[in-house]
Formats: C-alpha cells, sequence, structure tokens
C-alpha cells in the first residue's frame, strides 16, 4: 500500500468531513506536506460555508396550557425550529471548503454531548453550536469558560437546580468526569465541593440566557482536589483546566476520535506536548503530524454521520435540498447519529458499535436514496475501464481490496450501481 495515500486519504476523512470532486486528485498531485498545511489552515473566509443561510432561529418562551390551540401551534414551531436547525448544521457540513472547522464543531458538540431531547428549545442549542464554532480550533480554556455557563449544557445537567440550599451533582460529576479530567481522577468528596462551586446559576430555558444570583450561590472556602479557596464556575473552569490531568484528556480524546480507537495514546506522543498552553490548533496539527496517520494498523470506522458527509460531497447534494429532508433525519436516527440527539452526556460510540447488520441494511437504503438525488455526472463520463480508479480518488480510498476491486468491475457499466457498491464497500466504510 502506498502509505503517503494512505495518509492523505485519512486527512481528507478523519479531519476535513470528506473530499469534494476533485480534491484528492489535486491532493495527491501536489503532495502530503502541502496538502496536509492546505488542510489545516483555516481561511479567513469559507465561501461554501458562508453560502448555507443562517437560520430563523426564536426564543418561542414558555410552553402554553396543554390541550390548546396554542399549545398544539406552539409544539409545530418547536418542531419546526428543531428540523431546521439540524439542516442548517448539516448543510454547513456539506458545502464547506475547507472541512476542519466543521470537523472540529461536531467533536466539540460529542465531548460536550448536550441533547435537544431534553433541552426541548432550538435556540439554546443554536446558542451552543456557535460557541463551539468559534472556539472549535481557539483555546480550550476560553472554550471551557464559555461552556460552563452555556444555556444548554447547564439546563441539560441541571445547573439551574443547583443552589446552596440543595446543590445539584450532576454538572460538577460530568465536568470533571467527562470535559477535563477523566474518569478516576477525582473523588465523591471532590464532586460534592465542585457542585457548591457550581451553585448560583439560573437558567432561561426557552432562550438560554444564564445568569449568577449571588444569593443562591455557596461562598463559602471549598477544598477539592488538592486546593482550598473561594470558586464560581469561571474560576472554577480555570483551575480544572489548568491541571495536568486536561492536557492529558483532551490528548487521549483527540488520538481516540481522530488517530487510532484501538490502541491507547502512546507515551511519546507529541499530542499532549502541543496542548500545553491549551491550543487547541496546535494539538490538532500534532495529531495530524503523528506517525500513526499512516499506520495500517490504525483505521477507524466512519461514524454515521461522518459517512452521510462525505457521501453528500461527493455526490455534491445540499441536504435540506433533497426531496423531503426530514427523510435524512430518519435515516440518521436510525443509523444511531443525529446532530443535538446525542445518546448520553458521554456523547456517540467509536468503532465496531457502528458494524452491524441493521446498521448496513440502512446504509444501503440511505445510499441510495442520495444516489437518487445526487450527480453521477463525473462517473458517467469516465470510461467505464476507468471507473475503479476513478471512485478510488473521488471518494479518497487509499486502495481498494482485490474482492471490493473485482465486485466494483462487475458493475463498471451501470454508474448508480457501482457508486453505491463503493460507498458501502469496507475501504470506504473504514479507513484501512
Amino acid at each position: 500500500m502506498n502509505l503517503e495515500r494512505l495518509e492523505i486519504a485519512r486527512l481528507y476523512h478523519r479531519f476535513g468531513m470528506g473530499p469534494k470532486p476533485g480534491d484528492f486528485h489535486r491532493a495527491i498531485q501536489q503532495g502530503l506536506i502541502a496538502t496536509r498545511q492546505e488542510l489545516l489552515t483555516v481561511p479567513a473566509v469559507d465561501k461554501g460555508a458562508n453560502s448555507v443561510t443562517e437560520p430563523k432561529i426564536t426564543d418561542l418562551g414558555q410552553f402554553p396550557p396543554i390541550k390548546t390551540n396554542a399549545r398544539t401551534d406552539f409544539q409545530k414551531e418547536m418542531a419546526r425550529q428543531r428540523q431546521l436547525l439540524t439542516l442548517w448544521w448539516l448543510d454547513r457540513m456539506a458545502a464547506s471548503d475547507h472541512g476542519l472547522s466543521e470537523r472540529m464543531t461536531w467533536f466539540w458538540h460529542g465531548h460536550w454531548a448536550t441533547s435537544i431531547g431534553k433541552v426541548e428549545y432550538a435556540l439554546p442549542m443554536y446558542l451552543q453550536n456557535q460557541t463551539l464554532r468559534v472556539n472549535a480550533l481557539g483555546n480550550f480554556a476560553t472554550m471551557s469558560r464559555a461552556m460552563i455557563v452555556d444555556g444548554a449544557l447547564q439546563y441539560w445537567l441541571d445547573g439551574g437546580f443547583n443552589t446552596i440550599a440543595a446543590p445539584n451533582e450532576n454538572l460538577a460529576r460530568e465536568l470533571m468526569e467527562l470535559f477535563t479530567l477523566g474518569v478516576n481522577h477525582y473523588l465523591e468528596i471532590d464532586v460534592k465541593a465542585v457542585a457548591r462551586a457550581l451553585t448560583g446559576y439560573n437558567v432561561v430555558r426557552s432562550s438560554g440566557i444564564v445568569t449568577f444570583q449571588p444569593k443562591r450561590h455557596d461562598s463559602s472556602s471549598l477544598t477539592f482536589l488538592g486546593t482550598t479557596g473561594t470558586y464560581d464556575a469561571i474560576a472554577l473552569s480555570d483551575f480544572l483546566v489548568a491541571r495536568d490531568d486536561n492536557a492529558q484528556f483532551i490528548a487521549e480524546r483527540i488520538w481516540f476520535r481522530f488517530i487510532c480507537d484501538s490502541q491507547p495514546l502512546p507515551d511519546a506522543s507529541p499530542i499532549k506536548g502541543a496542548f500545553s498552553q491549551r491550543d487547541i490548533s496546535s494539538a490538532i496539527h500534532a495529531a495530524a503530524t503523528s506517525p500513526a496517520m499512516s499506520d495500517p494498523q490504525c483505521s477507524m470506522v466512519k461514524p454515521p454521520l461522518e459517512w452521510f458527509i462525505a457521501v453528500c460531497r461527493a455526490l455534491g447534494i445540499t441536504p435540506s435540498k433533497l426531496k423531503n429532508p426530514g427523510q435524512v433525519l430518519n435515516f440518521l436516527d436510525k443509523l444511531g447519529q443525529i446532530p443535538f440527539v446525542p445518546p448520553n452526556v458521554g456523547g456517540w460510540p467509536a468503532g465496531e458499535a457502528w458494524l452491524n447488520a441493521a446498521s448496513a441494511q440502512y446504509r444501503l437504503q440511505f445510499a441510495q436514496y442520495l444516489i437518487n438525488q445526487g450527480d453521477l455526472s463525473p462517473l458517467k463520463n469516465t470510461p467505464a475501464t476507468e471507473r475503479v480508479a476513478f471512485l478510488g480518488e473521488h471518494l479518497a480510498v487509499a486502495e481498494w481490496s482485490y474482492r471490493s476491486e473485482r465486485v466494483l468491475r462487475d458493475v463498471n457499466d451501470d454508474p448508480a450501481r457501482m457508486f453505491l457498491m463503493a460507498v458501502s464497500s469496507p475501504e470506504y466504510l473504514v479507513s484501512v
């Protein structure tokens, strides 16, 4: 296998949401170093992403009384805004000229996992998405400061119910275990103290506005994780993020989601060192230049959302413009991964969890739905005898296996079926 070709393919699929037509062919010609630099350098303006109109998400206010026409209309509008929000983000992912920013926003959405299933209102989720995008490749300390007082996250983890009179430990526990430090880096006594540091915040559920109410906050001296002092949410965030545990934890998360989900972060990995100042861009650059990027053993399964967006980009599809775009959300739901609806606060699984008989059937149906509406002209305009090689570059597949190549050649006179087989192949589903 050509390892440089493998690494370029992985760069596109792991850091760029998949190539658009012609991208991979051009990348092979310009070489690995130039391609990596291009993919990791965020442009001042992304014309593709900016071409997607911002959704009109409004504050719907409180729920009207049940069993009224107002309640029915309210719920219809709530559902409409939720669908509008989801399709807007899918459109941005598919349209982006430079996929890294959306890829990183998606990564952080899984990290600070918040579900609209409990929040219900679209506006707080939209605002959280904007916060994640603005900070996606910035400084993690800044991101953490913003997220600890984010309205959707606060409501999701019961922050608004956390008062000096009745401390609620949900946000405190997940802040340490899933967002900043990792498992086994704190004790139950630390959770209780951190919960008190997070008291006093109030959330307006419909708008996501968070306010601080000093009378509800525990301003007494608290002892946790080897420190004693008075803390509010911002001071607490800074303290946790400054710990060495945080550098190790985020480095491990980046390794697991971008490089290898079957082996632990090597002690010699430069990702942690690159994250020493909590600069996310530096850590991502260290990950993308890791020798493991060309290691055939570090294969990774494409999660459903990333597979879908890559197929859209290859077919020139804008998700919201598909016939019955609600069907897109139904397919993603069946595959188990839809934006704004993580299964739990730990986010989505990885690896072989996405490979089973049921998902394979849904994926075939989904792919056919997309192919029927996508642009196959580049494949159709390619001579039949050259279509296997063309698809390898069109889809950024490092190398077809003998079996897959044989299957593709058997149907090379049927471009639609050929494309279906290609995007359902092991080489496309798993970056080998």
